[in-house]
């Protein structure tokens, strides 16, 4: 049998010698691991070290602002009037220096291809057309145009991409460099047209900050901004007027930040960072869209029917084509309504108008109901002859001249006069009569206003007026006083781009002519040409008896998703205190004046018509104007409507107030609850 017994020495040694080669090779491959490092350290900073330095400093982080989605403009029932959605736009950034010109143009060239073989044909831009709107300073032959606008700024190439063109650019990035696809929001506007000059339009930021093109202070500081979060692209579309710029920062919302890595070709080189944008919030407008609609299409209507009734005297206006009207709650300021006809679909404005289209519009797109504005002739000759949206205020203002005669203690509610349809003053007995010479006999001051007499005006309020102040030479400013007081004169608080104050025109007659002139002719409205909107606020405070309530468009804000965020609350501007008995006088008369279309009424209207008188182009020409509260005994809504040329305002102005009252009494109530018997509705 073998002998199968290990030496232990031996075993021990033989360990011992396989410990020692183990060892040994870890040091040596730990050796030649250091050896290799060393070695590539080397290469690194000897040899390879000035190609990775320089393409170290040829890698840039570029950032890009994504504009947010703007918030959407809903009437008081959240009804959509201005509502935005997301499109896919390319946009151009040029960098100063070093864009080769070569280069741009062949870059030109290849986008008009992309856009006329994957996009929509009729889409399809000219590459000479996308080279103007990439603003390098160049045309297509190279020559120099102009110096770009701003570097480093994304210049919108073409908006609404469809999916080819998306996916073609995309997956080409790199053959067309400074080229980005955006998010961005395309604003639409209610094809209905509704309150279009009082919600507004947008334009581009380029245009809204440009000083040379009618650029506004407000753009030009955000351009300095440079919170990434804030700033603006030149081709965004921002709020220029109406609720649109009056609201724009509360519409917009906050950028997003797309942020990577390129090389100098500008290759994306690393990760992209995205920064999703905030949203813009949601404004509700007190405008109810029922409301506003019955009102617009009252002032067509009728303008259509007085220019046609040509054996009617009473009511025949040939030349009324144009109407505005204010519909603003008593209580609130709240205004429901606000047309200014004819109007326009405000969605010609996006993308840019063309000059062709902007003449179309000119005398349509600004609010005749806030600020002046001229007849829509085309022949400027023939726009001279006629009046703008600013006429007198003609007999609207005898209410107020009552409150005047009584507060100063000139007349007692009870005085009588003897109105014998004529009067005369001054050292050159000039003479006013009363509408059609009518002689009323004994009148006190709220017949007064029934009546409508000029002569009681005239010799009650404005000679006595007179008489009182000018040994002090305060008369004008004792009146300008009184109208500012009214909100006559003064502008209303609305904050809308363009508001007027009105004109005072007594001031004029009082130092070309004479005050005693001045103060006779304003007793009864010859003197002051105000906006609709002012006549709205007047009657609103002579229905709440002495507030002059700012006037309110919106009602709230909301987040995107309709969080809400801020109510708005009636604002009182100033106040008058007069006696009730004061108050009660005009109202008596003013229940009492002869009104055309307010027959069978659900409702007491307290009212006064304006026949105002203006001499253009040595034509005497009359205006419709009108002004009315109701319900009388509790006042909810007033109404101001003015028809240039629209001859007697009882006629030409007053049956559009009577549309405006039965559609909120329909829709809200003037006692408290909808009555949907009220009226019938011109709407279809």
């Amino acid at each position: 049998m073998a002998n199968t017994t290990v030496d232990p020495a031996k075993e021990e040694l033989s360990k011992h010698r396989h410990f020692s080669f183990r060892l040994n090779f870890f040091f040596l491959a730990i050796f030649l691991l250091f050896s290799i490092l060393i070695v590539r350290l080397a290469l690194l900073q000897f040899v390879e070290g000035k190609a990775l330095s320089e393409e170290e400093s040829n890698k840039s982080i570029m950032q890009h602002s994504i504009p947010p989605i703007r918030g959407t403009i809903f009437d008081q029932k959240g009804y959509p009037i201005a509502e935005s959605t997301s499109t896919q736009s390319v946009f151009y950034t040029i960098e100063p220096g070093k864009a080769d010109k070569d280069a741009v143009v062949q870059l030109a060239y290849k986008l008009e291809a992309v856009f006329r073989d994957y996009g929509d044909a009729k889409q399809a831009i000219a590459a000479e057309d996308i080279i103007k709107r990439m603003d390098v300073g160049y045309d297509l032959n190279k020559k120099a145009t102009k110096e770009p606008g701003y570097y480093s700024q994304p210049r919108r190439l073409k908006a609404d991409l469809i999916n080819q063109e998306i996916a073609y650019l995309s997956e080409h990035r790199d053959e067309f460099p400074g080229v980005e696809i955006q998010e961005e929001s395309i604003r639409h506007y209610n094809d209905k047209t509704i309150a279009v000059q009082l919600v507004g339009y947008l334009k581009s930021f380029s245009s809204a900050r440009n000083k040379d093109g009618g650029g506004l202070d407000f753009y030009r500081k955000k351009a300095e901004s440079k919170d990434p979060t804030v700033e603006y692209l030149d081709s965004e579309e921002v709020g220029y007027d109406g609720i649109e710029y009056l609201f724009q920062d509360e519409l917009r919302g906050k950028n997003g930040i797309k942020t990577y890595p390129v090389n100098a070709a500008q290759k994306i080189v690393g990760p992209v960072s995205l920064t999703k944008p905030d949203k813009g919030n949601n404004v509700y407008l007190t405008i109810n869209k029922d409301i506003q609609l019955e009102t617009e299409t009252a002032i067509v209507n009728h303008l259509q029917t007085i220019r046609s009734l040509r054996n009617d005297v009473w009511r025949y206006a040939p030349n009324a084509t144009t109407g505005y009207a204010v519909a603003m709650e008593v209580d609130t300021g709240n205004v429901v309504a606000m047309a200014s006809m004819p109007d326009y679909n405000s969605n010609i404005w996006h993308g840019g108008i063309s000059t062709e289209d902007y003449n179309q519009i000119q005398y349509q797109y600004l609010n005749g109901a806030i600020s002046e504005v001229y007849a829509n002739y085309s022949d400027s000759k023939e726009r001279a002859k006629h009046p703008t949206s600013l006429v007198y205020m003609g007999s609207t203002i005898k209410p107020l001249s009552i409150l005047i005669g009584l507060k100063e203690g000139i007349i007692t509610a009870n005085e009588t006069y003897n109105d014998t349809g004529r009067m005369t003053f001054g050292k050159d007995n000039t003479t006013i009569n009363n509408s059609d010479g009518h002689a009323w006999g004994p009148i006190n001051a709220w017949q007064a206003i029934w009546r409508s007499s000029n002569t009681y005006m005239s010799e009650m309020i404005g000679l006595r007026l007179y008489n009182r102040y000018r040994s002090s030479g305060t008369e004008m400013k004792v009146w300008d006083d009184y109208m500012k007081e009214f909100g006559l004169g003064v502008k209303t608080g609305s904050g809308l781009r363009y508001e007027s104050a009105g004109i005072a025109d007594y001031n004029h007659e009082a130092k070309n002519a004479s005050p005693q002139s001045a103060l006779v002719r304003a007793s009864w409205g010859q003197m002051g040409k105000y906006t609709t909107l002012q006549l709205a606020q007047f009657t609103a405070m002579l229905g709440n008896r002495g507030k002059r309530l700012k006037p309110n468009f919106v009602d709230k804000l909301t987040t995107y998703d309709n969080q809400l965020i801020k109510t708005f609350q009636p604002e009182v501007l100033n106040e008058v205190s007069y006696p009730k008995d004061y108050w009660d006088t005009i109202q008596r008369g003013m229940l009492l004046v002869n009104k055309d279309g307010f027959d069978g009424v659900a409702y007491t209207v307290a009212a006064k018509t304006g026949t105002s008188t203006q001499s253009i182009a040595r034509q005497e020409i009359n205006n419709a104007v009108f002004i009315a509260y109701a319900p009388a005994e509790k006042p909810k809504l007033a109404v101001a409507v003015v028809v240039p040329e629209g001859g007697y305002g009882a006629y030409g102005a007053a049956p559009i107030a009577r549309k405006i009252f039965d559609a909120y009494d329909r829709e809200v109530g003037l006692y408290g609850t909808p009555n949907p018997n009220s009226g019938v509705s011109s709407v279809q």
